[in-house]
């Protein structure tokens, strides 16, 4: 009499088993929202001016003369709103009835769009490095804003580091919340730097030969003044000339600012946060979703910017 074995019971098992959950892609952490001066005195139009007041001038005086009235100079700053942007998706009823995981999918609509209206927005703030003049210095006050690595082949160094400070500084920026915005290759350039990782040299670095410099998104250690952060969506520079140097192929925009509340570098403004608009369209036998917003960035203190232009890993 034969017996119930896998090959009698062939037909009877399955080929494939699928799983009950959708597996979700990692998510890395996105920063650059607090960086950024929102504005809420906006309530209309797509363009925003904000007046700006120069120092007074002082003249030497002779007794009984008569006083020298200089005009206080003033400027004008213009922001405009630029970006209107949309994600949408839609299931089909056929779709919800025959696809098992058809529920699933529709739940994650809405977070899955807000997700990549935050990316795009992270992406457009990392870009504002390039706000500053290309193939240009930018001096202020005499000091270079925007330069090239120091290092091998426009690699980081440890003194670009302080060439940020220095130049933030000479602009009169106070030394609160330093912040550096650096690559993740910026931060494996810092883990080789025998004179940081070697405890004989460095006792301050003592166990990051161990540890690594970084934990998550964040150094451990502070260089300079400046508490360090790395980022995926640094905007890069295909080609670029400072001061008779050639930057790298393909080079990183890392940033260096003071985050402080009254001075941070750069400003924005909502005409319209994430919003979120479903219906059922009976023509195409679905229902939709869509998540639109409206916004503007802009550099707004050049003076607290400074980009180092760096090499990135192959």
């Amino acid at each position: 009499m034969a017996g119930n074995t896998v090959s009698t019971l062939a037909l009877a098992k399955r080929a494939e088993v699928w799983g009950a959950e959708l597996k979700e892609i990692l998510r890395d952490e996105l920063q650059g929202m607090k960086y950024v001066n929102w504005l809420n005195d906006f309530p209309d139009g797509d363009t925003f001016k904000i007046p700006s007041l120069g120092d007074a001038t002082v003249n030497d005086y002779t007794e009984d003369a008569a006083v020298t009235y200089d005009p206080i100079d003033d400027a004008q700053f213009t922001f405009t709103i630029t970006e209107y942007l949309q994600a949408g998706n839609y299931i089909t009823n056929k779709a919800m009835q025959d696809v098992y995981y058809s529920n699933q999918i529709m739940s994650q609509f809405v977070p899955l769009q807000e997700r990549a209206l935050m990316e795009r927005l992270e992406t457009d703030i990392m870009k504002l490095g390039q706000d500053q003049t290309s193939a240009n210095p930018n001096n202020i006050n005499g000091v270079a804003h925007r330069m090239i690595g120091s290092g091998t082949g426009g690699k980081i160094a440890v003194e670009d580091f302080a060439k940020a400070l220095r130049a933030l500084k000479t602009g009169k920026v106070p030394q609160k919340n330093l912040v550096a915005i650096v690559d993740p290759s910026v931060e494996f350039e810092m883990n080789t730097i025998s004179n940081l990782t070697s405890v004989s040299n460095n006792p301050r670095w003592e166990g990051i030969v161990n540890t690594g410099i970084a934990s998550g998104m964040s150094f451990i250690a502070n260089i300079y003044g400046f508490d360090v952060y790395t980022s995926n969506y640094l905007a890069t520079k295909s080609s670029e000339t400072i001061s008779g140097s050639a930057a790298p192929a393909n080079a990183i925009n890392n940033m260096f600012f003071s985050a402080d509340q009254a001075v941070q570098p750069f400003v924005g403004a909502w005409r319209q946060m994430p919003n979120v608009d479903t219906e059922y369209n009976k023509d195409h036998q679905r229902t939709e979703f869509v998540t639109t917003a409206r916004y503007g960035l802009k550099l707004y203190r050049p003076e607290n910017l400074v980009s180092v232009l760096t090499k990135p890993m192959a």
